[in-house]
Parts: C-alpha cells; sequence; structure tokens
C-alpha cells in the first residue's frame, strides 16, 4: 500500500470546497473576478481529482481487502460521481457571466460538496476503522 492516493485527495476537495466559496462570493457580488476563480478552481480541481483517483484506483485494484469493503465501493462510485458533477459543473462555468454560476453553477458546487462529505467519511472510516493502509 502506498501513500500516494491520501496525499493527492486534498487538492481536489480544497479546489472544489473553493468553486463553491467562490460561487457564493460571485452570487453575492456579481463581481466577475470570482467567476473565474470558480472555473479555474474547477479545472484544477478535476486535473488533480484525476491523479487522486488513478491512484485510488491501482490501491483498490490491487487489494483484496480494499475491495472486500463495502464502505470501498460506496466511495469509490460516490467519488465518480463527485468527478462527473465537478465536469458537468466545468461546462456550465464556461458560459458568460451571470448565468456561468447563478443558479446551475451553484447549485452543482454545493452538491460537489455534499457528495465529498459523504465519501470523505467513507474514505476516514476505512482508514480508521478497518485499517486499510495503515501498517502494523
Amino acid at each position: 500500500m502506498h501513500p500516494i492516493h491520501p496525499m493527492l485527495v486534498p487538492f481536489p476537495i480544497v479546489c472544489f470546497v473553493g468553486t463553491l466559496v467562490t460561487d457564493i462570493a460571485y452570487w453575492a457580488t456579481a463581481e466577475m473576478m470570482w467567476a473565474d476563480f470558480s472555473a479555474w478552481l474547477l479545472f484544477a480541481g478535476l486535473i488533480m481529482g484525476g491523479l487522486a483517483a488513478i491512484a485510488g484506483l491501482i490501491d483498490f485494484l490491487s487489494s483484496r481487502l480494499i475491495r472486500g469493503l463495502p464502505y470501498a465501493w460506496f466511495h469509490m462510485v460516490g467519488n465518480v460521481i463527485v468527478m462527473l458533477l465537478a465536469l458537468f459543473n466545468a461546462f456550465v462555468h464556461s458560459r458568460d457571466a451571470w448565468t456561468s454560476v447563478v443558479p446551475a453553477g451553484l447549485v452543482l458546487s454545493a452538491l460537489t460538496v455534499l457528495v465529498m462529505l459523504c465519501t470523505g467519511w467513507l474514505g476516514w472510516a476505512m482508514v480508521y476503522r478497518h485499517r486499510v493502509g495503515v501498517a502494523g
């Protein structure tokens, strides 16, 4: 078991939560800078999320112990949903001005973060309850 997946995971989390924060800031101010920040954060989150997904898939496929945990399956499927929501959100954010964020972009950002909360809890449970990736 290698620590690459857990090292990469915080980057898309920060980017997707940052997208929600900058979407809220854009909704409150209508300052285009915030919509631009959201688009860049989504792009960075998708790149880093893709890298984390590759590392996680390698862990998943290389360990019968991990594949045997129901939490692992829900964690994986949930993170696929997160990435699909973020990808769709990136397409929404590619529109011009107000329609790039309000309402669809803001709703997609909130859904992405909500699903990430669930998948993050599942990942935590795998490490701290089922000792996945923990030596000794």
